[in-house]
C-alpha cells in the first residue's frame, strides 16, 4: 500500500471537482488523503498521556464528517483542505479534554508536550485546554501568528504550504512562527 503524500495537483482537482458539486470526486478523494489525515493524527493523539481513550481512527473519523459536512467552504487547494482538517482536530481533542476534564472535576486534565513540537516550553506536560485558551488570546492579538501555529502545529503543515495557504513569504512565516513560539513559551511558564 502506498503511503506516500498525494501529488498536490490531483489533490486539489479533486477538491475543486468536489466543489462544483461532483460526489465522484469526493470518493476518489477521501482514500488519497486518508493516509495523510491518519498521519497527522497519530501525530497529535502520540503526545497525549498514556490511557488516552481517543484513538487515531476515531479522531480521523470525526474529524472526516466534519469535513464532509462544510457546505459553505470554497476549497482553494491541498494545503486549504488540510489548514481545515487540522482546524477541526484541534477543536475535536479540545472539546475531548474539556469533557474529560469536566468529568474527573478539574483533574487529571489531557497534557500535550509541545517541546515536540518545536515550541519553545518547560521541559513538562502542560494543560493543552489551557494551550488553546492561550492560542486564543494570541489569535485576538494577531490572527495570523494564530493560525500559523494552528496550521504548523495543529495541522503539521511545512513552512511552504503554511506560506501558500496564508499567501505569505517563508521569511514571515518563520518570523512569525519564532515570535509566536516565544508569545506562547511566556503565556505557558
Amino acid at each position: 500500500m502506498d503511503t506516500s503524500p498525494a501529488p498536490s495537483a490531483e489533490v486539489t482537482t479533486l477538491l475543486i471537482e468536489w466543489n462544483n458539486g461532483d460526489p465522484a470526486a469526493l470518493e476518489k478523494l477521501m482514500p488519497i488523503v486518508y493516509a495523510e489525515l491518519r498521519e497527522l493524527a497519530r501525530a497529535r493523539l502520540k503526545r497525549e498521556p498514556p490511557g488516552q481513550t481517543l484513538q487515531t481512527t476515531d479522531l480521523v473519523h470525526e474529524a472526516y464528517l466534519k469535513l464532509v459536512n462544510q457546505r459553505r467552504v470554497q476549497w482553494q487547494n491541498r494545503g486549504h483542505f488540510y489548514a481545515i482538517a487540522s482546524q477541526l482536530m484541534r477543536r475535536i481533542l479540545v472539546d475531548h479534554a474539556r469533557t474529560k476534564h469536566r468529568k474527573k472535576r478539574g483533574e487529571g486534565a489531557l497534557r500535550e508536550s509541545l517541546s515536540k513540537a518545536n515550541i519553545a516550553v518547560p521541559q513538562s506536560n502542560f494543560d493543552f485546554v489551557g494551550f488553546d485558551e492561550a492560542l486564543t488570546r494570541l489569535s485576538e492579538m494577531d490572527q495570523r501568528k494564530a493560525k500559523i501555529v494552528e496550521l504548523r502545529f495543529f495541522g503539521g503543515l511545512s513552512v511552504e504550504e503554511t506560506a501558500d495557504f496564508l499567501k505569505v513569504s517563508a521569511i514571515t512565516v518563520m518570523r512569525d512562527w519564532k515570535m509566536a513560539k516565544a508569545w506562547l513559551h511566556k503565556e505557558m511558564s
